[in-house]
């Protein structure tokens, strides 16, 4: 794993993920919470070959601007670049476009955790309640 790394996909705007599927409106658009979901699905896909099998990254901060709406029927490029490692935690620049131009930009923070702890230490919480 190294700094500079890349990892870009893209994906067709269907009307299961525009803002009216998600409640935010009426708007036949590409919904805001999904844009977040496929930049963190990019971030995480851009190092999860570099990773055992026993480990997996996990976000624990979005911070990106939603600058342009884009319709049903355009694809949207996402992509992720490692810019900041700091033992366990994880810093990606992240941005994305359609075919017209920006649509997105910003940051996205995750960490590396140990998959059994962490289901273990998550379902912890469950203990005493009835």
């Amino acid at each position: 794993m190294e700094i500079g790394m890349k990892f870009r996909q893209s994906r067709m705007v269907t009307e299961d993920v525009t803002a009216a599927s998600f409640g935010e409106g009426l708007m036949p658009v590409l919904a805001t919470p999904y844009l977040v979901a496929f930049l963190e699905d990019t971030a995480a896909a851009c190092v999860e070959g570099e990773l055992p099998d026993t480990q997996i990254t996990l976000g624990t901060a979005v911070n990106i601007r939603h600058l342009s709406a884009t319709p049903v029927g355009m694809t949207v490029t996402c992509e992720a670049e490692l810019i900041e490692i700091d033992r366990r935690r994880l810093n990606f620049a992240v941005r994305a476009w359609d075919e017209t131009g920006l649509v997105s930009e910003g940051t996205q923070e995750r960490f590396i955790v140990d998959k059994a702890r962490f289901i273990e230490k998550t379902y912890a919480k469950l203990g005493g309640r009835e």
